[in-house]
C-alpha cells in the first residue's frame, strides 16, 4: 500500500487485493470500503449494497476464506488478501455446489440477499461448526432474506453440508 497524492486532496492508496484468484491493483482514498471496491472499482456488482450498516449480510464475501460483512470493511484493512466473491464461486464454467442447491431447492425469491446467502453460507460449512438445521439458522442469522425462503436456504446448505449432490434424493 502506497499513498499517492491527487490534487491536493486526501491521498488514494494502492491497495492490492487477489479477487476471486485474479491480482487487482486499486487506487482508492482511505475511507472506500470493500464492498464498494468490488462493486465501482472492480466492476463485480454480484455483490449487493442491502443497508449498508451490517445488519443484513447482503454484502457477505469471503476474505482469506472467512465471511465478512465488506460494507463494514475498509478496503485499506484487506490489502494483500484473498477475496472471493459470488462471481468466484463457480470453477471451469460449472456452477459451486451451493450454487446449484439454491437453484435445486428454491433458495431464493427476489434473489437480492442470495449471493450474500450463498458466500455466507459457503463459509459456514467451511467453519464446520453447523451441524442440524438449528445450528444452520443460528450461524446464517446475519443474512437477512426479506422474501422469507429461509426453509428453502437451510435446506440447500444442509444438502451441500452433508454431502449429496444437489437435486438427489438423500
Amino acid at each position: 500500500m502506497q499513498l499517492r497524492p491527487q490534487d491536493g486532496l486526501t491521498p488514494k492508496l494502492q491497495v492490492n487485493l487477489r479477487v476471486n484468484g485474479v491480482e487487482r491493483r486499486v487506487s482508492l482514498r482511505p475511507w472506500t470500503t470493500l464492498l464498494d471496491a468490488l462493486r465501482e472499482y472492480l466492476d463485480l456488482t454480484g455483490t449487493k449494497k442491502g443497508c449498508d450498516h451490517g445488519q443484513c449480510g447482503a454484502c457477505t464475501v469471503l476474505v482469506n476464506g472467512r465471511r465478512i460483512v465488506s460494507c463494514l470493511t475498509l478496503a485499506v484493512m484487506k490489502d494483500g488478501a484473498e477475496i472471493t466473491t459470488i462471481e468466484g464461486l463457480a470453477t471451469n464454467g460449472e456452477l459451486h455446489p451451493l450454487q446449484k442447491a439454491f437453484i435445486t431447492h428454491d433458495g431464493f425469491q427476489c434473489g437480492y440477499c442470495t449471493p450474500g446467502q450463498i458466500c455466507s453460507a459457503v463459509g459456514l460449512i467451511a467453519e464446520g461448526h453447523a451441524k442440524t438445521a438449528d445450528e444452520i439458522r443460528e450461524l446464517m442469522s446475519g443474512n437477512v432474506c426479506r422474501c422469507g425462503c429461509y426453509p428453502n436456504i437451510v435446506a440447500a446448505i444442509e444438502e451441500v453440508m452433508h454431502g449429496a449432490s444437489p437435486g438427489s434424493s438423500s
